[in-house]
């Protein structure tokens, strides 16, 4: 475990160093420690404020439970909340963003997320369900990367076994399971992991389609709510954070 730790350190000086590289960002620096971005988006009418769905407890109690269930001591108490147009989003490597199916994107916001992620970011989106928010999305990263397509990631790709070993990927659902017994919304029935990679085959992107990881992280203390959603919640969330800061 010492070992891991160390290595994982050196490769977040390396991840800062990539972000870093290109000339009119040279003065920025990745801070020493890891600090949980939510990216604020722009939306259409009454869906412009989606971003912020389970913001901030969501983001809380995934940190709490990032500390408590690993030793990297390099996890900041701090969570930040950054839209696309601030230059600030540069000096963080990992960009988490919900309710993605009702995200609008200006052509300027859609270049600005290309740029971060080309120079190594990378982004989780989460909690979005259903055929009609799927398109949509769909359409948003289109305008982001129109000359790569989202693929279905299997059990044995890297990101599930960076750190804890996931066996199994099924449906995490939202905290309506607790009332109405059943793991999809909006006719989202089947729980998709996707992802966004680049040419060498390094994700920018990890989907998580029909799966609401934030309600798991957020409700994770609910007796109501099932012990086993949560757990694979943080594990996903965790391992996603070791796969940003390594690849």
């Amino acid at each position: 475990m010492a070992t891991r730790f160390l290595l994982l350190v050196l490769l977040i000086g390396f991840s800062a160093a990539r972000m870093a590289d290109l000339p009119d960002h040279q003065e920025r620096v990745h801070p020493p420690e890891f600090t949980f971005l939510r990216l604020v988006y722009s939306g259409a009418d009454w869906t412009a404020s989606t971003w912020h769905v389970d913001y901030p407890k969501a983001d809380q109690q995934f940190l709490y439970g990032l500390r408590k269930l690993t030793d990297f001591g390099f996890v900041s108490t701090e969570h930040l909340a950054l839209p696309l147009s601030d230059p600030e989003l540069f000096k963080f490597p990992f960009l988490y963003a919900v309710e993605v199916g009702h995200m609008r994107l200006s052509d300027k916001e859609a270049s600005q997320l290309r740029e971060y992620l080309l120079r190594g970011g990378f982004l989780v989106v989460d909690d979005f369900h259903g055929e009609y928010e799927w398109q949509n999305f769909y359409r948003q990263m289109k305008k982001v990367f129109p000359e790569y397509e989202p693929i279905e990631l299997t059990i044995d790709h890297p990101i599930f076994h960076c750190y804890y070993d996931i066996k199994e990927l099924i449906q995490v659902p939202g905290l309506q399971f607790v009332y109405s017994g059943r793991t999809w919304e909006k006719g989202g029935y089947q729980a998709h992991y996707r992802g966004i990679q680049d040419e060498k085959g390094r994700l920018m992107v990890m989907i998580n389609y029909n799966v609401d990881l934030g309600d798991a992280w957020e409700w994770a203390e609910v007796q109501a709510y099932p012990r086993k959603y949560a757990n694979l919640a943080f594990q996903l969330g965790i391992n996603y954070i070791i796969y940003a800061m390594t690849h």
